[in-house]
């Protein structure tokens, strides 16, 4: 169907071979007759198997089955445009994509485009809109490239699209157990839930996070050598804790009930302006986080609350008192 007519001379076939035995019938005549028997009238299987369709057409014309329509998919090739073999690291079970977080809809999404497209520019498909889009007629002739980072970006789309429920319940399947069960997980989750799907493409990410140290310090206190809280080449201890006890000061007067991240910013923006924002920013950031790469410090306060910032930020003036 995709690839126009192809003909073969069967004469050049000679006798294969369709049983072992009476009780053991090999592939071409198995596949035949199961075909037959499910009442199968299209094929769609990859071009490797081409030259086996003229032995399973005189075994249907044997039989007398009818003849299904043919369709050969493109060959799938790996990033170096070689053909993908059982042996390549690509080439995991579904069920693996599955345990690691992907979503069936991306993963589907994603195999029908190799080796087909739909001539548009849309790339995002529902089930329904593959079965009225797709045609044997779209189906390419030339190599299909498996692109990992295309399915990572898919699977994205796919959370991305997902009811706010789902995306938490996904979230709870894939956090690991031991930040489940810290006092407060449900809400903190709630409030990082939005971090977490700006950083993960596919849900089990969520354990490299943990294993990386990237999520532990939004529920317990984090623990860190205190030069860390010091400014790129800063080392003036005083004025470190000076800064720190000013930004304790302006949050200890906010009010609990709107402290938010743009509430936070406003409040220490322009203190932050007048002294440096990274001798500001950044040991505040680190006081909050333990962490060289984290989220704006505005926004640790207000997902943290404004008790356990007031806490971090004075575990933080402590390390430099002792």
């Amino acid at each position: 169907e995709n690839l126009g007519d192809i003909t073969f001379n069967t004469e050049e076939l000679g006798d294969f071979v369709i049983a072992r035995d009476f009780d053991s019938p090999l592939y071409h005549l198995t596949v035949v007759v199961d075909d037959f028997e499910m009442g199968v009238t299209h094929i769609i299987r990859g071009q490797e198997h081409v030259s086996n369709t003229p032995r399973q057409i005189l075994i249907q014309e044997a039989i007398g089955a009818p003849r299904p329509k043919y369709a050969h998919a493109s060959v799938i090739l790996n990033g170096e445009r070689a053909k993908l073999s059982k042996r390549d690291p690509l080439v995991r079970p579904a069920l693996e994509y599955r345990d690691e977080g992907y979503l069936p809809e991306a993963l589907l999404n994603f195999m029908a485009l190799l080796g087909w497209n739909p001539g548009t520019e849309q790339e995002i498909f529902s089930l329904e809109e593959l079965t009225a889009a797709f045609s044997f007629e779209r189906m390419q002739k030339q190599g299909a490239v498996f692109n990992p980072e295309k399915l990572e970006w898919m699977n994205k789309e796919y959370i991305k699209k997902m009811e706010p429920n789902a995306q938490l319940a996904m979230i709870n399947q894939f956090m690991p157990d031991e930040i489940k069960t810290l006092a407060g997980y449900n809400e903190k989750r709630n409030h990082i839930a939005p971090i977490l799907l700006e950083r993960i493409s596919h849900f089990g990410e969520l354990r490299e996070m943990y294993t990386n140290g990237e999520l532990g310090y939004y529920f317990t206190q984090p623990e860190y050598e205190k030069n860390m809280l010091f400014w790129k080449e800063e080392r003036d201890p005083a004025k470190l804790t000076e800064r720190l006890a000013k930004v304790r000061d302006i949050i200890n007067e906010m009010d609990e009930g709107s402290f938010s991240k743009e509430s936070v910013k406003e409040a220490i923006w322009s203190y932050a302006e007048a002294e440096g924002r990274g001798q500001v920013l950044w040991p505040l950031r680190f006081a909050l986080s333990g962490r060289e790469k984290s989220p704006d410090p505005f926004q640790l306060a207000s997902i943290l609350g404004k008790a356990e910032a007031l806490r971090r930020i004075t575990f933080a003036i402590a390390l430099h008192h002792e």
